[in-house]
């Protein structure tokens, strides 16, 4: 209702220029306005029928301000962007329905919505008789005949939609209604089809909305579920911030990062002002705030307050506030921590106290390893465990493991299946697929029978023993850090149209119903964790070894004391990601900018912006650098450096060449610990401002964080390369024995050597005891 009295009020408001005359200005307004009235534009001269004459006292003429225009965006969205799976959507005959989504911003209105539909119908389908129409939140908004003209020939159709039944989460459903026949149709038959190609697009203009100065629907404005861009948030700061308001900011970006999910989220910094057309957060102090709020009201507390921006009364900021650093990195937790008790315009923070302390693997979007995990507690909306139709859509499940889980010589994960179904007409086939990883793995029969079916299930796996792609081949199916877990229930189709002695008999198809029960488990727990390292992949993918506590309570971040605002929007990115992978903030995230502090804390190391002078003297540092350095200069048309026998995902520095160039290039380096073997350390280093650009794209962009891997990741406007430099080591536990077939099964030909080695140890034991049988024997045999 709101959305319709704000659109309502805004038309309202562009036409009461011209329906209401104003009324006369006195004096004191005259002398006040006059001058901002000349200025504006000019009004329309409109010339009188009657010329009146040239005594008549003259007319005073009104001038009335306009008012503001509220700013308006123009947004597309493409089938390949928000069509299930991505890309063209297929209407058949038993499966007639395809469906887009979109949401509308809390501050937008939809003014106008037009569909572009690019569609190619079964040149078998009747024309006039076929058609396809299209609902908007089941309301039809359209219809689109199929003519003979169009029939096996692409066409483009624009729809126009009525914004009023646009709302703030909306699905575009289309339904084809096709015919091939005038008698004894059968709806299953193949000919029955229509492409709607991913060309498609819904154009939306959309106008902003004003909001109220109100925290109640916090963390809107700044971050809306319906929303479905990735996040974009600027961080203000009155001047290059020290390690304690970079602290601040940070806690702040990973619990926006856990709202955003997989969205996405970048944090561009600013200094001293405001962006264009974003809303934004401000942190200040009572002696430190950006020129903008020199004049705004001190504060005796933690404050947590929303306005408008001075300039533009559509876009709201944020205000962190306190009375020095201590209180901003306070109020930052109440946010974090009670963010459902914010209301009003402005909240203070009394005290925030954290009651239990983190375990490690307990990050909320990883499934757990120290017991079974229901199917519940991996559902990311409603109704994801069931589906309907003639054919119903697969259910799908993500399942988010913990990098360094050990699985090698693992049998199989036990996962305890339970399901619900409608039964078939007939044993015919039906069957439930169980894919993972959009492998096969098993199917069960749905068979006509009362009882729900239960299953017990074990999955084969095989994980790499490093993280280049190096893998043992059986079995074939491998288990990652981010999977997918698909249950198809296929109904086997009958032909349900036919005539006999000269009569036609058609039965109408009906709805199947399916459910995977969400008390179905997987089960994890008995695993033990180990992994090899340093592995670019882990961080990027997952954030490890930082996410091990998903609070990053064993992290220490260190920062430059007067940072580039690109290094610290690369300190923000890299936070908020690991907060959208692991799902819980960073609550006790260390943060300074004082190299020593790593030399007595037990914790892994983010560096952010330069290596320190103290880790440039180490030798294994200073070569895993350069030779990383010395790999990606090389001259375009130089020999390839690779070895043609070392796989393509396990690159090695070959040669060392010196180039100077003056191209940007960024890097992220890990290794280990100097102070702690079982700690390691990741660099997000560049080298100007447009090499932090390069970085901060690659950690937010998932297909070019799938390309990071190894030890070294070079980042160049080109793309990014990555290899493998420097030694590895091992985070984690496990018993001797294991460690040994570990890195046996990793080195065939040390596997063959020790092989022949037992055989000769057990075939010299044989010997040994046949020898002293014999002599035994022989003793007694003289005795007697």
């Amino acid at each position: 209702m709101t959305r319709k009295i704000s659109w309502f009020t805004a038309m309202l408001v562009g036409l009461l220029p011209l329906a209401h005359a104003a009324p006369e200005p006195n004096p004191a307004e005259q002398a006040m306005g006059i001058a901002q009235v000349e200025e504006a534009a000019a009004p329309a001269q409109i010339q009188p029928a009657n010329t009146p004459p040239a005594d008549a006292q003259p007319v005073a003429t009104v001038v009335t301000p306009s008012v503001a225009a509220a700013p308006v965006r123009n947004s597309e969205l493409t089938f390949t962007n928000v069509a299930p799976p991505p890309g063209s959507l297929t209407l058949r005959g038993i499966r007639t329905d395809g469906q887009i989504e979109f949401g509308v911003r809390s501050d937008e209105l939809v003014t106008q919505a037009v569909l572009h539909l690019t569609w190619r119908p079964s040149p078998a389908l009747l024309p006039t008789l076929s058609h396809f129409k299209v609902y908007l939140n089941d309301e039809l908004v359209g219809l689109v005949t199929i003519t003979p003209e169009q029939l096996g020939k692409e066409s483009q159709t624009t729809v126009n939609i009525d914004p009023r039944f646009i709302s703030d989460f909306n699905r575009v459903r289309f339904e084809l209604v096709g015919h091939y026949t005038n008698i004894c149709e059968n709806p299953a038959n193949s000919a029955i089809w229509l492409d709607i190609g991913k060309e498609s697009r819904l154009d939306l203009t959309l106008q902003k909305l004003p909001l109220k100065n109100d925290l109640s629907d916090f963390p809107e404005p700044f971050f809306d579920s319906r929303d479905n861009r990735p996040l974009q948030l600027p961080m203000i700061f009155a001047s290059a911030p020290n390690s304690d308001e970079q602290h601040a900011a940070a806690l702040l970006a990973s619990w926006f990062g856990v709202r955003a999910q997989w969205r996405g989220q970048s944090f561009p910094v600013l200094y001293n002002q405001l962006p264009q057309q974003q809303h934004a957060v401000v942190f200040a102090t009572n002696a430190h705030r950006p020129d903008f709020l020199k004049d705004y009201p001190a504060v005796d507390k933690p404050t947590v307050e929303i306005i408008s921006q001075p300039d533009n009364p559509y876009q709201k900021m944020l205000l962190v506030l306190g009375r020095n650093d201590e209180d901003l990195l306070t109020a930052v937790k109440g946010i974090a921590q009670g963010d459902v008790l914010l209301r009003g315009q402005s909240a203070t923070v009394e005290q925030v106290k954290q009651l239990t302390a983190r375990q490690p693997y307990d990050a909320p979007n990883w499934v757990r390893t120290d017991r079974a995990t229901r199917f519940s507690e991996l559902q990311q909306y409603e109704n994801q465990l069931q589906a309907d139709g003639i054919q119903p859509s697969p259910i799908s499940l993500t399942l988010n493991l913990p990098p360094d889980l050990f699985l090698v010589r693992a049998r199989g994960i036990k996962m305890d299946l339970a399901y619900r179904y409608t039964s078939p007409l007939q044993n015919d086939g039906s069957r439930l697929a169980v894919n993972l990883n959009n492998q096969f793995m098993q199917d069960y029969p749905l068979q006509v029978k009362d009882d729900s079916g239960k299953q017990l299930l074990h999955i084969p796996l095989i994980q790499g023993l490093q993280d280049n792609g190096t893998s043992l081949t059986i079995p074939a199916l491998r288990l990652g850090v981010v999977n997918q877990l698909r249950f198809d229930f296929d109904y086997a189709a009958t032909v349900i149209g036919g005539s006999s002695d000269g009569r036609c008999e058609t039965v109408s198809p009906v709805t199947h119903h399916v459910v995977v029960d969400g008390n179905s488990t997987i089960d994890l727990s008995g695993y033990r964790h180990y992994i090899a390292m340093p592995s670019l992949r882990a961080f990027a993918n997952a954030g490890f070894p930082f996410s091990r506590m998903a609070d990053l309570s064993q992290t220490l971040v260190l920062v430059n004391a007067q940072p580039q605002a690109e290094q610290v929007s690369a300190l923000l990115n890299a936070v908020g990601n690991i907060g959208a992978q692991t799902g819980f903030p960073a609550l006790n995230v260390q943060i300074s900018d004082d190299w020593s502090n790593a030399k007595s804390t037990d914790a892994d190391i983010l560096l952010i912006g330069t290596v320190p002078d103290d880790l440039r003297e180490d030798s294994r540092i200073n070569l895993l650098v350069e030779r990383a350095k010395s790999w990606v200069n090389k001259p375009v048309r130089q020999a390839v450096l690779d070895n043609v026998d070392t796989p393509a995902g396990d690159r090695t520095a070959a040669s060392r060449t010196t180039i100077v160039s003056d191209g940007p290039m960024a890097a992220i380096i890990g290794f280990q610990s100097p102070f702690h073997d079982q700690r390691s350390v990741v660099a997000l280093l560049a080298d100007s401002p447009r090499a932090y650009q390069l970085l901060n794209n690659a950690l937010l962009d998932s297909g070019k964080r799938a390309a990071i891997y190894g030890s070294a990741a070079i980042i160049r406007e080109s793309g990014i390369n990555s290899l493998r430099v420097g030694d590895s080591y091992f985070v984690g536990h496990l018993p001797w024995w294991e460690r040994l077939w570990h890195a046996l099964a990793s080195h065939p030909l040390l596997m063959g050597l020790f092989a022949v080695v037992v055989v000769l140890l057990v075939a010299l034991m044989v010997w040994r005891l046949m020898r002293l049988v014999t002599r035994r024997r022989l003793g007694n045999e003289d005795d007697e």
